[in-house]
């Protein structure tokens, strides 16, 4: 588009990310501004499953994490052969959906992002019924290779929106901010799933 940037329109699938099973179809737009600054996105997705069926998932999840007997802390997942401790998977779980969102403010036309590791992370205990955990995670940059470390501390509570603020390194394009988007599924900007 003269003046603004390129614009791409995308039809895709997804999937839900612990079982693999059909989520949905999306159509999006997507605009890169020809200045430096975030893509526009423009999303509508149909999900397979119903509302009160990824609700049930979500407090399910929730109620995993909530009534841990201590604070969770962790490091290195996956470890340095790929795997991830089945007690550590909803820990996984929640870093993908966030750092989804940091993913999506650093992408470029010509830069991705995929999370690598989660080097490590700490649960915070809180009066309220949130969770609330601190992260470093390390994004791939592609294709760079370059490893990019950022510092995340996420929070959530089922039926609200998953809050993201980070912090990356210095070094790589340097970037800080606070997203929302959704460990229910597919929402309006965000497509972070569980």
């Amino acid at each position: 588009i003269p003046e603004s940037g390129h614009k791409y329109y995308l039809q895709f699938s997804t999937e839900d990310y612990r079982t693999g099973e059909d989520a949905g179809n999306c159509l999006a737009t997507v605009l890169y501004p020809k200045k430096k600054s975030r893509p526009v996105v423009s999303i509508k997705c149909s999900n397979t499953k119903d509302e009160k069926e990824i609700q049930e998932e979500d407090n399910r999840f929730y109620q995993r994490i909530r009534h841990q007997s201590k604070p969770i802390t962790a490091n290195n997942i996956p470890d340095s052969y790929g795997n991830i401790e089945p007690a550590l998977e909803p820990v996984w779980a929640l870093a993908v959906a966030g750092s989804s969102s940091i993913m999506w403010e650093k992408s470029t036309e010509t830069l991705r992002y995929s999370l690598a590791q989660v080097k490590s992370v700490r649960q915070w205990i809180r009066e309220d019924d949130f969770i609330e955990f601190d992260y470093t995670v390390l994004l791939h940059e592609i294709p760079t290779q370059e490893i990019i470390p950022c510092h995340m501390r996420l929070t959530w509570l089922p039926g609200q929106p998953l809050r993201v603020k980070h912090f990356c390194a210095p070094g790589a394009e340097q970037g800080s901010g606070a997203e929302s988007g959704s460990a229910a599924g597919p929402s309006a900007e965000k497509g972070a799933s569980l």
